[in-house]
Formats: structure tokens, C-alpha cells, sequence
């Protein structure tokens, strides 16, 4: 007996309805990308393995999937190194290649690579599936769509009002009500001079961005696995747990990091940036929290995540300035800042809401039924009219018994359901039955177009 097919873990297939519900999402993400003047580009699913390693700190370096070279992969590979199990330098002989950690880092080597036919500042987006070898669970994929806007070529910290406005507006547009949550990793530099530990910058970051999932008493635990001192773990703690409003947290970071001249800068570009999207008005909660790194290095200034506040599901959008990126493949000086929306958590976030418009569920308005071959030429005249209005529509192919074509129409969610039999061929009228309610109503077929719209 062969063996069931399947996906492989952290992969899924898409039904019709649910490709429905995700261009939905798609849609609606790209009209507020338009709307906001980026423009769209695309890059290969695969990179050269040097474009990716090094760019997302230890631990993103180690979910980057890797493809074997093609031919003869071992060919020149020293056998000792097989003997010895040793498999990162053995990885990097066998790999040159590997699938996207996410977009940003291949579009600072999109930026440079093709620098010379782009007016700066450039703003794209970016719509693509990335790959990451993580550990499936509920809400985190092997395989998943991102949907990224940036603007590179410009210090201005108005690149992030207009991030954060786009955020809310897309959330606002998708019926998510959302916390967004920001921080300024020169404030993070800051807090390690504070502490003493600067050169620790890294192992803080990556530490304390778990602290949501673990806990400060387990961040703290792994801080000291890191090399921190006991000291220094207790300076961290009661700054970790500066409370207030918004204000009055900028206020206390001001007071805490004003011997830090990195920390000040930090603190004065977060506070321009959340008086000028507070200027603006926002529909979602705006949070300061000290706390948030995102633990990807290339970030250097202004760092954003936003979550549900009506799902479980961890963060469904993200983002941040990256001053320096484009310099690791020898292009100085352009500054960055982008946001990314996680489509496959939201589209979770939306299914569990019961937030995604009825209209998702179903491709065909109106489904004909076929009583033969004069009533389906007639109907597929009709068909074509409504077409070119912009109203989707199909006929039934085969001259089955009436149950049969209601009960697929019913199956497949078709809201209206057009006879024209005997009597509608010989008045030039059509029959149209509502799913919903059972009721129908005759109608000259010209007409149909209107009450359907």
C-alpha cells in the first residue's frame, strides 16, 4: 500500500477559500503600500549563502536553510571532516546557497546591486514567501509569507511616522485591534554602557527579546550563562521594569541614560518619533517598551513590533532602522528603515476573530443551472454580459438534475442561483434564487446585472 503524501512539517497547503481569505490579506496590505507611494519589486527565493549568514545574529544564522550543491557535492570535500561530525565547516562545502531568512537582507543587496538605476530615497515593498528552520508550532512556520515596506536613502525619522501610520492603517482596514510597541536599540546600547557590559550589546538583546516567552527570571538566567556579571544582571532588572505611560517612561530613560550619550540620542529620536505619530492620531495602543529588541543586529535605531490584543499569537508585524546594512556588501552610508507584516499570523489572527468579510468564502456571485443546450448557450450569453461587468459568474457544465446544481451551488457557497429554463428562454427574462433566504424573484435578464451588483 503506498505510503499517504503530505507536506512537509512547518508547510501547508491552500484550499480555494483560504487562498481567498489570503489575498484578502494581500490586497489589502498592497493597496496601503500604494497608497503610501511604495513600489513593488521581487528577488529570487534563493541567495548566496553570503548574502544571508552573518546578518541575523548566532541563533538566525542557525535556522537559515541551506541547499546542497548540485552535482558532485562532494567532490573536493576533506573526508576528515565528515569523520569529525563537523558540520558547520562542512556546510559551508557543501552549500553556496540558501533559501531567504526574510526580505530585508536581500533587498539591501538588491539596493546595491542595482544602485545605479535608483532614485534615492527609494521606497518598495515586497510581497514573497521566506523559509526559517524553526521548531513548528502554532502561529510559527517553516514556510511563510512576509509582505515588507522600506524607505532606504533617507536619515528621516518622518520614514517612521509614516510606518507606524501605514501599520495602523492596515490594521485598522483588516478589523485588528493592536498594541505597537517601540523601542530604540541606541537606547539598548545605552543601557549596556549603563550596566557596565557594552561589549555585551548582543547577548542582551538576544536575551532579553524572550523575555515575553520565558520571563525575566529565565532571561535572567540565560544572561548569566552569557557571561554577565551578577551586577550587572541586577542594574538590568529595575530598568527592564520601568513602568508609566508612554511619557513618563521616555521621561525616566531620559533621566536613567543621560550619562550615555548613545542612550540620550536614542531617547530623543523615540520620543520625536511617538509625539509625531501621536500628532497624527492612531487608532492602535502605542507602548514603550524597553524590553522589545527583535534580536537581529543589523537593527540601530527605531524598533517596532505589533501584536493582537484579542489573539494569543505572538507578534503579526515588525520592523526597524538599519543604518549600516547596505555597508556589508560595500555600499556606505545609506540608511534604511522598513516594516514587515506577518501574513500567515494574521490571516490566523483574522479566522479566529471570525473577522474575514463573507464575501472571502466564495469566487462565483452567480451560478446558472443548465437545462440543456438552447437554455446553457442562452445562459452563457448572459454569463459573458455580467463578466463584463465586473460580477463573477459560471454555468453549471452539465445537464444534471436540478438537486445535483443547487446542492453544489449551496456546497461551494454561490450566493445567487440563475435559472433560465423554457418559459425565461421564450420571455427573454431570468430566474434568480437567493441562497441565503431561499426567496427568488423573475426578472428581464437585462436587469440581472443590477440586482446582482
Amino acid at each position: 500500500m503506498a505510503q499517504k503524501p503530505s507536506t512537509p512539517k512547518g508547510t501547508r497547503d491552500f484550499s480555494p477559500v483560504e487562498m481567498s481569505r489570503r489575498n484578502y490579506i494581500f490586497d489589502t496590505i498592497r493597496e496601503v503600500f500604494r497608497l503610501f507611494g511604495f513600489r513593488q519589486i521581487e528577488t529570487p527565493a534563493m541567495e548566496n549563502l553570503s548574502t544571508l549568514m552573518g546578518k541575523y545574529g548566532e541563533e538566525g544564522d542557525k535556522l537559515l536553510f541551506k541547499i546542497l550543491n548540485s552535482g558532485d557535492y562532494l567532490k573536493g570535500v576533506d573526508r576528515q571532516l565528515i569523520d569529525d561530525n563537523d558540520t558547520v565547516r562542512l556546510a559551508a562545502r557543501l552549500c553556496d546557497r540558501g533559501l531567504r531568512y526574510d526580505l530585508t537582507v536581500p533587498f539591501a543587496r538588491f539596493v546595491v546591486q542595482h544602485r545605479d538605476e535608483l532614485q534615492l530615497p527609494f521606497k518598495r515593498f515586497q510581497i514573497q514567501p521566506v523559509w526559517r528552520a524553526d521548531r513548528p508550532q502554532k502561529g510559527r512556520y517553516r514556510e511563510f509569507y512576509q509582505c515588507d515596506a522600506d524607505v532606504v536613502g533617507s536619515n528621516s525619522l518622518l520614514n517612521e511616522i509614516e510606518l507606524l501610520q501605514m501599520e495602523d492603517l492596515v490594521f485598522s482596514r483588516l478589523g485588528i485591534r493592536v498594541a505597537i510597541k517601540l523601542n530604540n536599540r541606541k537606547i539598548l546600547a545605552g543601557i549596556a554602557e549603563l550596566i557596565g557590559e557594552p561589549d555585551k550589546l548582543i547577548d542582551i538583546t538576544v536575551a532579553i527579546d524572550k523575555i515575553d516567552k520565558i520571563g525575566l527570571d529565565k532571561v535572567n538566567e540565560e544572561l548569566a550563562a552569557r557571561g554577565l556579571s551578577p551586577e550587572a544582571i541586577a542594574a538590568l532588572r529595575p530598568i527592564l521594569e520601568i513602568d508609566g505611560t508612554g511619557a513618563e517612561r521616555l521621561d525616566k530613560l531620559a533621566t536613567l541614560l543621560a550619562p550615555s550619550e548613545v542612550g540620550t540620542k536614542g531617547v530623543e529620536e523615540l520620543r520625536t518619533v511617538v509625539d509625531g505619530t501621536l500628532a497624527l492620531g492612531l487608532n492602535a495602543e502605542l507602548d514603550i517598551d524597553v524590553s522589545l529588541a527583535r534580536g537581529l543586529n543589523y537593527y540601530t535605531g527605531t524598533i517596532i513590533e505589533v501584536k493582537a490584543l484579542d489573539a494569543e499569537i505572538g507578534s503579526i508585524s515588525g520592523g526597524g532602522r538599519y543604518d549600516n546594512l547596505t555597508g556589508v556588501f560595500g555600499l556606505d552610508g545609506i540608511s534604511g528603515v522598513g516594516i514587515s507584516f506577518g501574513a500567515d499570523r494574521i490571516y490566523d489572527v483574522l479566522l479566529a476573530l471570525n473577522l474575514f468579510p463573507d464575501e472571502t468564502a466564495h469566487a462565483t456571485r452567480v451560478l446558472f443551472a443548465n437545462f440543456g443546450t438552447a437554455e446553457a448557450a442562452e445562459s452563457l450569453k448572459l454569463v459573458k454580459t455580467l463578466r463584463e461587468a465586473g460580477i463573477s459568474a459560471e454555468v453549471y457544465p452539465d445537464a444534471a438534475k436540478m438537486k445535483k446544481q443547487i446542492g453544489y451551488a449551496n456546497a461551494m457557497g454561490v450566493p445567487f442561483f440563475a435559472i433560465i429554463g423554457e418559459s425565461e428562454l421564450a420571455d427573454g427574462t431570468v430566474t434568480v434564487k437567493n441562497m441565503a433566504d431561499g426567496s427568488q424573484q423573475t426578472i428581464p435578464a437585462a436587469d440581472l446585472a443590477a440586482v446582482l451588483a
